[in-house]
């Protein structure tokens, strides 16, 4: 298995090297954000340890380059800061996993293994279904380079539709997914959530990206033409 360990402070970054290899893994080291960039973007890894302070370029705006550049690698981040916001950053530019200095090597080691057995898998920080943008992290919704306002339950659909897009969706997945256990309401709440969405999102663009599929739920696709907006 290929690591990269992109860390600027070289005597970890050598510490690192030295056990990782030990463990059996082949390493490569790059001590500054646009080295580590460029080769997380040529080489094939199993696994990136990625350090946030960085020279250069740090490691949330590495992890977020590589995600839009469709490089799925896992990556674990690794920092002397330590607060839940510094946390969520990381883990919203796509990070995997996220480990505050000082950490213990064992546990470390650990990680890094059970990143490797799950795998690469296609988790992009911002969803993009067309020329739509939905921003998780920031409850951002882009047409292009406009701005749509949507509110907070109304992102949530479109979140979840985003994630599944392609597929057709059933309205109890939507509430399954969307609503909490204590709601009892008619699933039919979700047309009017759709409804809300296409009038934003679909409607002042001549576009239908959310469609109905007759007797079993939505899918939201590709931009198409609103010939027939509400089917």
């Amino acid at each position: 298995m290929r690591i990269l360990v992109v860390e600027d402070d070289r005597r970890l970054a050598e510490l690192l090297r030295r056990g990782l290899v030990g463990e059996g893994f082949a390493v490569d080291l790059a001590h500054d954000g646009q080295q580590g960039l460029a080769q997380a973007l040529v080489n094939d890894y199993d696994v990136i340890v990625l350090d946030v302070m960085l020279p250069g370029l740090n490691g949330y705006r590495i992890c977020a380059r590589l995600r839009e550049a469709g490089v799925w690698t896992p990556v674990l981040m690794l920092t002397a800061k330590d607060g839940e916001h510094d946390e969520a950053e990381g883990l919203d530019t796509g990070a995997d996993d996220y480990v505050t200095k000082p950490f213990s090597y064992i546990a470390l080691v650990a990680r890094l293994r059970a990143l490797i057995r799950r795998g690469r898998r296609e988790r992009p920080a911002v969803l993009r279904v067309g020329s739509l943008e939905i921003d998780p992290a920031r409850r951002r919704c882009r047409r292009g380079e406009a701005l749509i306002a949507l509110t907070t339950r109304e992102f949530a659909v479109l979140e979840y539709l985003a994630h599944r897009h392609g597929e057709v969706v059933a309205k109890s997945e939507v509430i399954e997914h969307v609503w909490d256990d204590a709601f009892d309401g008619d699933v039919n709440i979700v047309e009017v959530y759709v409804s809300a969405l296409r009038r934003k999102i679909d409607a002042p663009y001549g576009l239908r990206t959310i469609r109905t599929v007759r007797g079993a739920g939505y899918r939201l696709a590709a931009d198409r033409a609103g010939d027939q907006a509400g089917a």
